[in-house]
């Protein structure tokens, strides 16, 4: 972090920064702990082109969460444009290593976010991003609908766009609408993450769960449970408390994994190649 920005966050939070520290922050954006005598924040900085929209969408996910009184999320203190991009500051949340009892806790609490139905559409007031890629959410009266047209054919359509997948890998919308709508069940908007795996998801030293890097939309409840089992999962126990709230519906595993094919897709998209056989796996066996 250059010199100007510093003094700058310490002009706007009225504080005296005394130590920066880079720590991680994911694949996007430069991230920091900042501390002062007393207190300590969390600082996240991107000088794309998209920077400052990346950190409004952010703001907007996290205070719509926070809205739900369902589960925690930091507080954001500051979202600003730099010349170039933009920066976000929020509460610093120190994390702890999750036990069993938190994850339960984070399973009960994830349900009530989920239970959050405060409208009937698929989909969310604007669009957002899934890292720095767009993410469209034009609501949708159908699931299935909403799903294939907003979230599998524009990522389909990038990675055929920069030569990632190939136009005789790609099933045309119409096979891919016909699976989903013979799998996915008729139900009504859960308010979600829209990015849950492990590094989103934090237990601060108290043992509270907070959520962190959202990209929050309206949509099937079993799509945060499907990207929290993508790179791990998140331990029995957390299952166990959420599958309190909601009853199994039959062909999971199937919807599971074309939930998970978006963020492969998106991965292999931002990532490249080393996705692709989990992309086109999935593709072949469903479409």
């Amino acid at each position: 972090m250059n010199k100007n920005l510093k003094e700058h966050i310490a002009y706007l939070l009225c504080v005296n920064i005394e130590r920066i520290q880079s720590v991680s922050g994911g694949d996007i954006s430069e991230a920091y702990l900042l501390e002062t005598e007393t207190e300590r924040f969390f600082c996240k900085v991107n000088h794309g082109d998209n920077g400052y929209d990346l950190f409004k969408t952010e703001k907007m996910g996290l205070q719509t969460i926070a809205q739900s009184k369902t589960i925690s999320v930091p507080n954001i203190l500051l979202c600003e444009p730099l010349e170039k991009g933009g920066f976000l500051v929020m509460d610093y949340i120190e994390p702890k290593r999750p036990t069993e009892t938190n994850y339960e806790l984070l399973g009960h609490q994830l349900a009530a976010l989920h239970h959050n139905a405060t409208q009937d559409k698929f989909g969310f007031s604007s669009d957002n991003y899934i890292g720095n890629l767009n993410q469209s959410n034009s609501n949708h009266t159908q699931w299935a609908e909403f799903y294939v047209q907003e979230r599998l054919v524009p990522q389909l359509q990038l990675a055929k766009d920069t030569g990632r997948l190939n136009d005789n890998e790609i099933s045309s919308e119409n096979q891919l609408l016909t699976t989903c709508k013979n799998l996915f069940p008729n139900t009504k908007p859960s308010l979600l993450h829209g990015d849950l795996w492990s590094g989103n998801c934090l237990i601060s030293k108290n043992g509270t769960p907070y959520l962190i890097d959202p990209a929050v939309y309206y949509g099937h409840h079993e799509v945060d449970l499907a990207m929290t089992r993508l790179f791990g999962g998140f331990g029995a126990s957390f299952y166990n408390a959420y599958q309190e709230h909601f009853a199994p519906l039959g062909n999971e595993k199937e919807r599971t994994d074309i939930y998970q094919l978006y963020y492969l897709l998106v991965h292999l998209n931002l990532f490249g190649n080393s996705y692709k056989a989990s992309v086109t796996e999935i593709l072949q066996r469903y479409f």
